[in-house]
């Protein structure tokens, strides 16, 4: 398999240097004398392959196939385009699972009239695949199937991108011995999936509402405080908009830590819909909206879709200027805030290793190569000593709490104790400040503990 995946990015890196070549040489090879009046290719587009051979240091049967993708793509294109002025007929660009990808062409053409369901019901159908566990994404955002693709903004020659649910060896096993029985169960999971984000969203809806028609210093429901517990004050709609927006997150998240790409992306999406809708200076303060960024481009990398994420490259520079902002050019209010910055050179690491794959997929070999070497660099420094965690343990801390301060103090054990000492009693602080004083009908004090407190990194 990694040899199979080797082979794919080399490809993928020799046509995205080849069309940078063609671009800038401003060659068409829709057009003669590298197309003929049949649509095939002439002679010239050979000449042109030994040329870009030796350029290139490649194959001349590696260049000459990818040249004859890039000129069959242009040329149906082309058709596409004229078909659709004729008949409104669109072409949608369908990028499937991997699984499927090599063994189906991957245009289709439909009316944008249709539900979302149609479409849906389409492609399972063209490309068999079962309805029941794949989800569409069309322009960063999951299909809906009561809606017309027209309602959803869906164009001419637009990008769809179909996502299954992933299966260990064991359950496509049985899935196979099985096939009506596993259906049943899986059709049953992807409804549990529904049911549990429906009541997740209608929760953040409710908090996020409430939060414009209560005084929060008579009614402690809901706080929302940066990295060391205090509150932070904005205007009803966008505290909105940030708390749904960071909910959707956390609940991507969680799914993300669990390798489950395909219903993790839609929510992270989601996030990302409202984070958009908070001001700049907000967006420009906290580093939660960079690492939302991240988490994106991972989801669509890691279910090997990049190509449908236009913005991917627009997205890891925002994670990167928002990271300056928040951090300083050299982490130095970092540093002051929290004394390290270990923790976050983990999220270096993930921009580092994104950027360079990116660069590689765009043709970019020294630019990849710059941004892998600065990320192999990092994961050398964030390599924990087994023997270190151990000594930790035996103090009895855990080992998520060993690994992190290990991270954050550099790898010295002593200071490590140290800051999961100071961790452990900040966090009891913030839970004694998570609950006001409130005068009962009797006139005595008590405390109230307000439902959730949201982190917003701010510096």
């Amino acid at each position: 398999k990694a040899k199979q995946i080797s082979r794919m990015a080399e490809r993928s890196y020799i046509l995205s240097k080849l069309r940078n070549i063609l671009k800038e040489s401003k060659i068409q090879l829709w057009n003669p004398p590298y197309t003929n009046e049949a649509k095939e290719a002439g002679p010239e587009l050979k000449e042109l392959s030994q040329k870009y051979s030796s350029m290139l240091k490649y194959s001349l049967a590696d260049i000459e196939s990818a040249l004859e993708e890039i000129r069959c793509k242009a040329v149906q294109r082309g058709k596409g385009n004229e078909t659709f002025k004729a008949t409104g007929i669109a072409t949608l660009e369908i990028h499937l699972p991997v699984r499927v990808r090599k063994q189906k062409r991957n245009r289709l053409e439909t009316k944008l009239n249709i539900s979302g369901k149609d479409l849906q019901s389409q492609i399972a159908q063209q490309y068999e695949l079962q309805e029941p566990f794949i989800k569409i994404l069309i322009n960063k955002k999951q299909l809906d199937n009561e809606k017309t693709l027209e309602e959803q903004g869906v164009k001419h020659n637009m990008k769809v991108m179909v996502i299954e649910r992933s299966y260990t060896d064991e359950e496509a096993k049985n899935l196979a011995q099985e096939q009506e029985a596993m259906k049943k169960k899986q059709e049953e999971n992807d409804e549990n999936i529904k049911e549990k984000t429906k009541r997740a969203e209608k929760g953040l809806k409710i908090l996020a509402e409430r939060a414009e028609t209560v005084d929060p210093e008579t009614t402690p429901y809901l706080e929302i405080a940066n990295q060391t517990g205090r509150s932070l004050t904005m205007p009803p709609a966008e505290k909105k908009a940030l708390t749904l927006a960071m909910g959707y997150h956390e609940r991507g998240r969680a799914f993300l830590k669990r390798k489950d790409y395909a219903v993790a992306l839609p929510l992270l999406l989601e996030g990302d819909e409202h984070f958009c809708k908070c001001g700049t200076e907000l967006l420009e303060s906290v580093d939660n909206y960079a690492v939302l960024q991240l988490d994106i481009v991972w989801c669509y990398f890691r279910l090997e879709q990049l190509d449908c994420l236009d913005d991917a490259g627009k997205k890891l520079d925002t994670a990167q200027k928002c990271f300056k902002k928040c951090y300083g050019e050299n982490q130095e209010r970092l540093v002051h805030i929290k004394g390290s910055y270990g923790r976050e050179k983990v999220l270096f690491l993930r921009l580092y290793l994104l950027q360079g794959i990116l660069h590689f997929h765009s043709g970019r070999a020294k630019d990849s190569r710059d941004y892998l070497e600065k990320a192999n660099s990092l994961y050398q420094e964030l390599f924990i000593d087994p023997a270190k965690v151990d000594r930790l343990l035996q103090c009895g801390f855990l080992p998520q709490e060993a690994r992190l301060s290990l991270r954050a103090c550099d790898g010295n054990v002593e200071y490590a104790a140290s800051h999961i000492t100071y961790t452990r009693e900040e966090k009891k602080k913030n839970k004694k400040g998570g609950k006001t004083k409130e005068k009962s009908k009797t006139g005595q004090n008590k405390y109230v503990k307000k439902h959730g407190i949201f982190r917003a990194n701010c510096f």
